[in-house]
């Protein structure tokens, strides 16, 4: 049976302490990973350490030339790649390959930091005197990434990081930990030094490990609220710059004069698609007034059509989650929906895949009449469960959204441009689509959202991305002439 192994310094690093990692398709037991703690932290952190020394000096030209071949090698084994994912996570081929291309997206914005990074000068601020400005990177960073992107996320973080001339520790999910190995190998492939990109795998001893190191500058997290708030807290203590996401409650709203034969197909897509397993997708369908009934109609025609089957069949649309308990949890939740007093109009408990009986599949389910009070609206469900609230208008959409914890990502389908400018200025929510259902933003905008959906106040990737690796540094000069004399004051220095 194949170890996935740590890779520090360039090179595969063996360790003792193992975990499994599962087919989520068949339920089976198909690899074991490495599970390192802080003496393995502290190895990648020496290794990072003393790459930085030389990285941090490299030429920007050398940064951005090893970024685009790391992009040509992205594009090159995204099949390879796309497939590796999809066998550990369960997701589809193709929706493994559109997450490697958003991920290269960021690599591209990368490639591009000769401009992002250009710093500024002002001439003559006082006699003689001119001031510019200019970004250093911060030293060893690391990240902390979930198991639903096991290659996006990660890719959010750390071309960024080391294009700007950090070098970096990343911390995968040891639950689909193959995608993280296999883009260490093509950053060797594409000319980094090594120790510039290491992987530590590993539970909450690596984790901690990271916080509390106190060699590391700053830690990116992406993963669920509460483990957010933790990392937030651990790392913050230990002096550290933090990027720290959590989870969401997205919210769809379609109003009447949407056309619901649109708006219910890419609410099914971003509802259902990866198996819900998406801090983006969206979870609560807000019907507004007349739209419900025929929403709700076409809506349970949709769910009832998606292809549930193994990631790498062709023509399937949504594969299993990614654990047994994660699977049981979902299923439960629906249950205890209907208790509540939800309808269960699509049930997709109890789902068997012919030859793949012990997968851990469950089909898309939508719940009708939900509330605010249920335990399907208020709880982060992270499976393929679509949740209907019925409002009567747009304004009590806009406050049932504001009044939930979270504010990832929201959408509204309508053709009033009204309607979407109201929305869009009065939501409380960091990223908003219009007739968009999961508006993840460009790689040269930021992604973050608002509430308990980002804890503290920085987002990821884009120009937050760039300010949150390096640290500015503002230089006065003045060059005066040999023979000058210039009197200094006592006084506090003015521009004069």
């Amino acid at each position: 049976m194949n170890t996935i192994q740590h890779w520090i310094d360039g090179s595969a690093v063996p360790g003792t302490d193992t975990a499994a990692v599962f087919d989520p398709a068949t339920g089976q037991e198909q690899a074991r990973v490495v599970l390192g703690g802080p003496d393995v932290v502290n190895t990648a952190f020496v290794a990072a350490e003393r790459a930085f020394e030389s990285w941090s000096e490299s030429s920007l030209s050398q940064r951005t030339q090893v970024m685009f071949a790391f992009r040509q090698l992205l594009v090159e084994h995204e099949e390879e790649l796309g497939r590796i994912i999809s066998a550990e996570h369960g997701k589809t081929v193709a929706d493994a390959r559109g997450e490697i291309t958003r991920g290269r997206e960021v690599v591209e914005f990368a490639c591009g930091l000769g401009d992002v990074l250009k710093g500024s000068f002002s001439d003559q601020v006082s006699r003689d005197v001119d001031v510019h400005n200019f970004r250093q990177p911060l030293g060893v960073v690391a990240g902390i990434t979930p198991f639903n992107f096991p290659a996006m996320v990660p890719l959010w973080m750390h071309p960024i990081a080391i294009a700007t001339g950090n070098t970096f520790i990343l911390k995968p999910s040891e639950r689909d930990p193959s995608a993280a190995n296999f883009v260490a190998e093509l950053y060797r492939r594409a000319g980094l030094p090594d120790g510039v990109f290491n992987v530590v795998h590993g539970g909450k001893d690596a984790v901690d490990a990271i916080l509390a190191h106190p060699g590391i500058a700053a830690v990116s997290f992406v993963g669920s609220t509460p483990i957010a708030k933790y990392v937030h807290e651990q790392a913050t203590s230990h002096g550290k710059r933090v990027q720290a996401l959590g989870g969401a409650k997205n919210h769809a709203v379609v109003l009447p004069d949407a056309d619901l034969e649109f708006a219910a197909n890419h609410i099914t897509a971003g509802a259902y698609g990866s198996a819900g397993e998406r801090c983006m997708a969206v979870s609560v369908a807000v019907a507004v007034g007349d739209a419900a009934d025929g929403l709700v109609e076409v809506l349970a025609r949709k769910a009832r059509e998606v292809k549930v089957g193994p990631g790498h069949v062709p023509g399937v649309e949504m594969g299993p989650l990614i654990t047994k308990v994660a699977q049981e949890r979902v299923e439960n939740a629906v249950g205890i929906a209907a208790t509540q007093g939800a309808t269960v109009v699509v049930d997709g408990r109890g789902l068997k895949v012919e030859g793949h009986e012990d997968g851990f599949f469950t089909g898309p389910s939508l719940l009708d009449h939900v509330t605010a009070k249920m335990d399907a609206y208020r709880d982060e469900l992270f499976g393929p469960v679509l949740a209907i609230v019925r409002v009567d208008t747009l304004d009590e959409a806009i406050a049932v959204i504001n009044a939930n914890p979270y504010g990832n990502g929201t959408a509204l389908f309508t053709a009033s441009g009204e309607a979407a400018r109201r929305f869009q200025r009065k939501v409380e929510v960091g990223m908003i689509g219009v007739n968009v259902p999961v508006p993840v933003p460009m790689s040269y905008y930021s992604f973050g959202g608002w509430k308990d959906s980002l804890i503290g106040d920085s987002p990821i990737h884009g120009p937050e991305g760039i300010r949150f690796y390096t640290r500015p540094k503002v230089v006065t000069t003045r060059w005066p002439q040999p023979a000058q004399q210039v009197s200094a004051g006592f006084n506090f220095p003015t521009s004069s």
